[in-house]
């Protein structure tokens, strides 16, 4: 048995729990420190979502958009790792020096 989100469940389980979080539930709206949100210009599974994220985000937040042309515009951008995530870290640079 694993335990995560509060649960002991069997592996596979954890996936399923993902449900329990909409974006209706106000869960977005609570959390409070700067957030990144990715999204990626062709993403065959979540599509529309990050956007839909970033607007429901009260707290300081950045939508980083990636792109086909970068080679970076399927869902977690594996065409373009080193992009994605010298993009990513610069904005972890960033962030984290403005809270210090």
């Amino acid at each position: 048995m694993s335990f995560s989100h509060g649960r002991r469940h069997p592996p596979g389980a954890f996936n399923a729990s993902y449900l329990d979080y909409t974006l209706q539930d106000g869960t977005a709206e609570r959390i409070q420190c700067p957030t990144l949100v990715c999204d990626a210009e062709e993403d065959m599974f979540f599509k529309g979502e990050p956007e839909q994220l970033y607007n429901h985000l009260t707290c300081p937040r950045t939508l980083m958009a990636f792109t086909a042309e970068e080679g970076a515009g399927a869902h977690c951008h594996p065409g373009a790792m080193r992009l994605s995530i010298a993009r990513i870290y610069d904005w972890l640079d960033d962030t984290l020096a403005a809270t210090a």
